[in-house]
């Protein structure tokens, strides 16, 4: 993983002004509310399966189908839940098995806060999942972060059901 030292400048940058800047944020759900279908991603969060066909139905390649490929988070926080500790396990075991594989952690979030504080966040998210897959035995090496921000929405909805599909990291394999 190779994160350039003046992104992570601006990335610090952008946080600090949000937070500055007075933020509000509404409270924690627990649990992500199951609901309606995503436009192209059927996975309803909390679901601790997290599998998906991609959020563009494009193909994967890397673990069996049966092995979630997705990490849902609460609003306005990076930490990865308990309940997604068995899919990063088998992402990190399939990648020990295969040391020339590679995977993108695509970090997202809803389409609420600034461009540049949902980059921000994206981006914790998918180095906390980084984290975990290399404290799990992956190689770094082997593991790209990214933040897609709000980008890259699952669900093209405004309510929290919606929001609570966004808030994810995805496991992209290349």
């Amino acid at each position: 993983m190779a994160i350039k030292p003046h992104f992570v400048h601006y990335v610090v940058l952008a946080a600090l002004a949000v937070v500055l800047s007075g933020c509000t944020s509404s409270p924690k759900l627990s649990t992500p509310p199951a609901g309606r279908t995503g436009a192209s991603n059927s996975q309803k969060p909390g679901d601790a399966s997290g599998q998906t066909s991609g959020v563009n139905g494009d193909s994967l390649s890397g673990p069996p189908a049966s092995v979630g490929r997705v990490v849902y988070f609460d609003f306005d926080s990076a930490t990865v839940k308990p309940e997604y500790q068995g899919l990063i396990d088998q992402q990190a075991r399939y990648l020990r098995s295969r040391s020339a594989s590679h995977v993108v952690l695509e970090g997202n979030t809803d389409e609420r806060g600034s461009r540049e504080y949902n980059l921000a966040l994206g981006q914790r998210r998918a180095e906390a999942v980084l984290r975990v897959l290399v404290l799990d035995g992956a190689s770094s090496s082997q593991v790209e972060a990214v933040s897609l921000g709000a980008e890259k929405p699952a669900d093209l909805g405004h309510d929290e059901m919606a929001y609570a599909k966004n808030r994810r990291v995805e496991f992209r394999y290349r």
